[in-house]
This record gives C-alpha cells, structure tokens and sequence, in this order.
C-alpha cells in the first residue's frame, strides 16, 4: 500500500509548529519567548540551555546571585547570562513575511530604480571580537567606533581599519547594554537596560555618572546641542538630559515625548536637528520625525511604505545622512535604505543588501556609511558616493557637513 504524499506547505507548517513549540518556548514556564515582554526575552546560560528572564530571576538566589540550571544542575552566576540572539532572530523572521517574496519584489525595485548597492569599503569583526552587539556609535573627529556587546568588557573601541583600541565596561558597571552614543568631548554614553540607567563613561572608561529613572532605556543619542535624548521601551517616552560632563553632573532631565509605542532607536540630525524615533510593535513599525522643539513633523509605518513601494520593511535601525535625508536598517530583507527626505513622499534607495541584522547605523561627514550588522557579528563601511546614495544629485560645495 504506497504512502499518500504529504503536500510540501502541510509539512513546512509542521515544521514551523515544532520549532514554536520546542525552541521558542520556555521549558520552565512553558510560556512563548517574547521580544516585546522583556520578563519573557530568551537568555542563554553559560551551559547552553535557555530560559526567559522571568525564570531565570525567580531561580536565582536573592543574595549570592547564583543560579542552578535546572536542566543540568550547573552553578552559574546570574551575571553570566546572555541575550539569546539567534532565537531572537528566529522568533523576527517568523513574525515577518517570508523572504522569498520579499527578495523578488526587491530586485524588481532596484532595476526599475536602475540602481546599485553601495561599494564596501573594508568590514571587521566576527567571533570573539564582537558578542551579540547591539549598538554603535562613530566619532567623526577621529574615525573611531564604538560598540556596545555581550562580551566581558561590555565597551570596545575599533579605529577606522578596525584594530580593537580599547575595552572597558565591566558586568560590575554594564549589565546590559542596548545602545552606545558619543559627545563632541568623547565621553561614552549606553544605555544599560539590565539596570534600567543610562551610564557615562569618560573617553578612557572611567565610570563617571549612573543617570536612573528608566524602565529600559534603549535608544540613545546627541543633538547638536550636546543634549542627550533618551528612548524608553516600557515606559513609551524620549527624555532630554543636560549635563555637565566636566563634573558628572545632571543639570536637566525632562520627558519631552510621551505615549511613545515601544520606541527604540533614536537619531538627531546635526544639519536640521530634525528627531526620527523608531517604534517596533512585533514585525510592525512606526517611523516618526519630529523638529528640534519636539514638534511632529511626519511619520510614516510599514503599512503606508508597503502601499506606495510594494515593499515589506522592518526598520531596526535609524541615522541620518549630512543632507539630512533618513537612511534605514531593514531586518526584514537585511538591507539598508535612503527615505529621503521623510516630509516628502519616501523614495526608497536601495544603499546596502546581503545583511543578516543591520543593528546601528551612521554615517560620516565624508559620506561613509558604517553598519553594524549583529546576526554577522561584524560592522561594515560602504561609501557613500555611489549615484544610488544620491539619488544623482551632487552635494553643493558651499553646503556645510555634518
């Protein structure tokens, strides 16, 4: 008696079932791994198995700090958890459309845009330089880079060629950092959502301020003004800090947005001091601008993108370039995009493709882009000068950089 054959869609949907069933789901709790509940993010042991946050804290022994894996009995301390990024990166591409589709409406866009990605310029990183990193940051006096990672020094700074400068940042001062700014005095900004602070670090590591009242302080940037802005996942606002970073002193700290939806990264412009904030629900998006004094200028989200460019993106990361158009880290195709001016109708320029999950983005007064592409553990420089970037418009000489 012969077999009826399954159909192949039956058996992917099988498969998909058993990978929400035994990968993304905590073997403790027995509830889904979450990327929008933090008590419900994946954390790794250092054994290799994975529990949610919520377990890993009610397991953990309230004064030694020690945690028993209750799968094999191994000791470890609580501090030696990591963010499990490959199933975070799963649970994202389950949440999002296939990616099939989505790379053939690409490559209908870039012949119709009759435009090519931008030239890589050099990359670096990889395993045992970069642990799960998830933030950047570019001083553009120097050149050098800053990433925030899951390593021991949670700090590590790159010179322009990619030779590891400088580390600091240890579990004792960075439990987990999400994002990494610079000031015009190369003092360190991260925010440390394992303590719910943003921390100031001088330019040799020294810890210098612990600025408290966040629930997960995620994004972090600084305005031209050398105003630190601030995003807070949980609580759904953008806080403004004034500080004296001679003295370590806070000299302002105000909430300026509110009823903010998940807002994450967060980027000023230096040309117009425009504000772009992004906000992730799941696989969904919204991206808002505002002007200097907070006002809302626009906003536009995956839906409105889809409708008018027939194309699925998730954003993950925002800059802007020294025209001040918006340039976009997409983890749903794994690419880089211009908007453009975002006031006008969004253009979309394809800037760079072949990306696992572009994390941070910025872009040089030279117009060199650097991104940091987390899910390759590298961060890679592409050249701004291509037609593409553009849009074959030379920048005015009189026009003043970034």
């Amino acid at each position: 008696m012969s077999e009826t054959p399954v159909p192949a869609h039956t058996r992917a949907e099988d498969v998909l079932t058993e990978i929400r069933s035994n990968l993304l789901e905590c073997k403790v709790c027995f509830e889904s791994f979450s990327l929008q509940k933090r008590d419900q993010t994946a954390r790794n042991l250092p054994c290799g198995h994975v529990l949610c946050l919520k377990c890993v804290c009610a397991l953990s022994h309230p004064v030694q700090q020690k945690l028993e894996c209750p799968f094999c009995r191994k000791l470890w301390d609580v501090g030696s958890t990591s963010e499990c990024r490959a199933l975070a990166d799963l649970q994202e591409i389950l949440l999002c459309e296939s990616r099939p589709k989505l790379s053939t409406d690409y490559r209908g866009w870039s012949e119709s845009l009759g435009l090519g990605t931008l030239r890589l310029l050099s990359a670096f990183g990889g395993w045992g330089t970069m642990v799960n990193p998830t933030g950047m940051a570019l001083d553009e006096t120097s050149g050098q880079i800053v990433v925030v990672h899951d390593a021991e020094k949670r700090v590590a700074v790159f010179n322009p060629q990619g030779t590891l400068l400088n580390t600091f940042g240890r579990l004792s001062n960075i439990c987990y950092p999400l994002d990494v700014a610079l000031t015009k005095t190369g003092h360190v900004l991260v925010t440390d959502a394992g303590e719910q602070s943003l921390k100031v670090f001088t330019s040799k590591g020294r810890l210098l301020a612990t600025i408290q009242g966040f629930q997960l302080p995620w994004g972090v940037d600084v305005d031209s003004r050398g105003r630190v802005l601030v995003s807070d996942a949980l609580m759904g606002t953008l806080n403004q800090i004034v500080m004296d970073f001679s003295t370590g002193v806070v000299l302002a700290n105000r909430v300026v947005l509110k009823e903010l939806t998940h807002p994450r990264s967060v980027a000023s412009c230096r040309a117009s001091g425009n504000i772009a904030i992004v906000e992730r629900l799941q696989a969904s998006f919204t991206l808002r601008l505002f002007n200097s004094d907070f006002v809302p200028l626009t906003q536009v989200d995956g839906f409105g993108l889809k409708l008018k460019n027939t194309l699925s993106l998730v954003i993950s990361a925002v800059a802007f370039d020294r025209n001040g158009d918006i340039i976009v880290g997409d983890v749903q195709n794994g690419m880089v995009w211009s908007l453009g001016k975002l006031q006008k109708t969004p253009e979309l320029t394809p800037l760079v493709s072949g990306l696992i999950r572009p994390a941070a983005l910025a872009a040089t007064a030279s117009n060199v882009l650097v991104v940091l592409d987390s899910g390759d553990h590298s961060a890679e420089d592409g050249g701004l000068d291509a037609a593409g970037w553009l849009r074959g418009a030379a920048l005015p000489a009189a026009e003043d950089p970034l």
